[in-house]
């Protein structure tokens, strides 16, 4: 097992998904764990009751990640609840269900993407980093996606602030290098959430994990858990700018 025992970490959107899983997996591994979460007040109690019984410290912090001051907040009371930051993954994201063809996409459906998916992630980093760089060292795990490496016909928004991810990823693995900080994000293909199942347990949809996905299948959110608690341990010390990959090969690109 690998172990994170005496390392910070936060979490952002954790009350679910891809974000509760790693919650539970880093809880396990021995970090002590902040995560936030938006509205779902009892999915949040109870991963945090969850996670709680491997004996670490796990807290829950409400916040609406796309607002600069909610960020502030959070950072703040997770340094202040584990006296450091050894571990930020910037999970928090959404995506919609209907098709949005570009003409038809509005402003605000535009605007909602973008804030709530990429202005989140800069906006906790922000935040985030002079700690880390007063400790001279830290790992930052951004969850990007296949789809800002490939593009997303009809999501075309969600697509562009994946690859946005992507993009500021690779810029601050070099800028941040210096002060020991590393950073690397971890880019799902189709997960089995709440947020994706009504597609994927669709017959269409089904059709289309099996044709697409060589492994056949979509992955569990525990499988994408895994490679975050792998970037965020002593294993992955020397991998910086990196894309992981964890979409059972349906995109073969790094």
């Amino acid at each position: 097992m690998i172990s994170l025992a005496g390392k910070a970490a936060l979490i952002t959107g954790g009350s679910r998904g891809i974000g509760a899983a790693a919650v539970k997996l880093f809880a396990q591994a021995g970090a002590d764990v902040i995560f936030s979460y938006n509205s779902a007040k009892d999915a949040a109690r109870q991963i945090e009751q969850e996670a709680a019984k491997h004996g670490t410290r796990v807290e829950a912090f409400k916040a609406d990640v796309g607002k600069h001051e909610d960020n502030r907040k959070l950072v703040e009371h997770s340094i202040k609840r584990l006296g450091r930051l050894d571990i930020l993954v910037p999970n928090a994201g959404v995506w919609n269900l209907e098709d949005l063809p570009i003409e038809k996409m509005t402003e605000k459906q535009w605007d909602d993407m973008i804030r709530i998916n990429l202005k989140s992630v800069y906006s906790i980093i922000h935040f985030a980093v002079p700690q880390m760089i007063k400790q001279k060292s830290g790992k930052i795990i951004p969850i990007s996606s296949t789809a800002g490496q490939r593009g997303e016909s009809f999501h075309t928004h969600y697509g562009a602030s994946k690859g946005a991810v992507i993009s500021l990823t690779k810029g601050l693995s070099s800028e941040l290098a210096r002060h020991g900080i590393l950073v690397n994000s971890v880019a799902p293909g189709w997960v089995a959430t709440d947020m994706s199942n009504p597609v994927l347990e669709s017959k269409t949809g089904k059709k289309m994990a099996a044709s697409v996905i060589p492994l056949g299948r979509p992955a569990t959110a525990e499988e994408v858990a895994g490679p975050i608690l792998f970037l965020a341990s002593d294993l992955a010390n020397f991998i910086n700018g990196e894309i992981l990959n964890v979409n059972g090969g349906s995109v073969l690109c790094g």
